[in-house]
């Protein structure tokens, strides 16, 4: 008799280790507990720790409450400006009702996903290029407000969406490189063309601070000359003033130009009036007088003086 007391001891006992064993739930920290009872949700959601449940009439679900890191794989798509790009991004999310994410929806990590998807191409469809690249914080908050929406009747928060990576065709790069490099050289040139003003205001008020005092003209082209022979070249390349030109150019001018037409004559050589000889009687050759009654020189003339022996003698 005692015996079949002790063994049905050991019996309940057994049991009710093997009841314990198949009841008792242990749920993680960063977890929650739904609890299913003959298919329906019963009671509250049971929080981190030992709990127990009725073997084959409850079933616990157990909901990861922590952040979801969730890829987006890269999206094909055409801007709003004819541009085809190809962009991924990542979704951050979690659950805040246990509840809701399991019964409103069969998968929400799939449903999140596809929705994440569907709004990047939405997004890129809305967008221009430059916004792709340049603007990227608004985008995101548009990208995390077009999952959001749906999301939180799941029982879903989305805590952040960022664009990782945006890929252009090889053409389009090309294209935005050449568009860099013309902007880039425009501004130099910009640049240069503002310096060169400023360089030949400041030239013009040196000119004309030298121009009272031609002594600082040629200091400073003395100090040109010290600047270009210190750096032990063999060839020195000396600048002439232009002025220095000018008064050449004054030199060599005659003072009064002859006309055309006419024979240039000097002061020294007057012209000459050609008069026909005459003949004297002993048949000596003189000039005729001028008109003014000078007599002309004697050309050839034999002079005359009477001979003591009774001849003439000529000298």
């Amino acid at each position: 008799m005692l015996q079949e007391l002790v063994g049905a001891i050991v019996a309940l006992v057994c049991v009710a280790l093997v009841y314990a064993g198949m009841a008792a739930r242990v749920v993680k920290q960063y977890e929650r507990g739904v609890l299913f009872r003959l298919g329906r949700v019963a009671g509250e959601v049971r929080p981190p720790g030992l709990t127990l449940i009725i073997p084959f009439v409850d079933r616990l679900a157990k909901v990861n409450m922590q952040i979801v890191t969730l890829p987006i794989p890269a999206q094909e798509g055409i801007t709003r400006d004819n541009v085809t790009v190809r962009v991924d991004a990542v979704v951050y999310f979690r659950v805040v009702d246990a509840t809701s994410a399991l019964v409103k929806v069969e998968d929400y990590k799939f449903a999140v996903s596809q929705m994440a998807q569907t709004s990047l191409r939405s997004i890129i469809g809305k967008s221009d290029l430059d916004d792709l690249l340049s603007n990227r914080e608004q985008l995101n908050q548009g990208l995390e407000l077009m999952i959001d929406s749906p999301a939180v009747g799941w029982g879903i928060q989305v805590d952040r969406v960022e664009i990782k990576d945006v890929s252009l065709p090889d053409t389009m790069k090309r294209s935005m490189a050449r568009q860099a490099e013309a902007d880039r050289e425009r501004r130099a040139r910009i640049i240069n063309a503002d310096a060169e003003l400023q360089a030949s205001k400041k030239l013009a008020e040196a000119a004309q601070q030298m121009s009272g005092t031609p002594a600082a003209l040629q200091l400073r082209l003395l100090q040109t000359v010290m600047a270009v022979s210190a750096e032990k070249n063999s060839t020195l390349v000396l600048p002439i003033p232009v002025e220095l030109l000018h008064f050449l150019e004054r030199g060599n001018r005659p003072d009064t130009p002859p006309t055309e037409g006419t024979a240039h004559q000097t002061p020294e050589q007057p012209s000459k009036e050609i008069t026909p000889e005459e003949t004297t009687p002993n048949g000596d050759r003189t000039q005729a007088p001028d008109l003014n009654g000078a007599p002309g020189p004697e050309i050839g003339r034999h002079h005359l003086t009477p001979n003591p022996g009774g001849g003439s003698r000529s000298d």
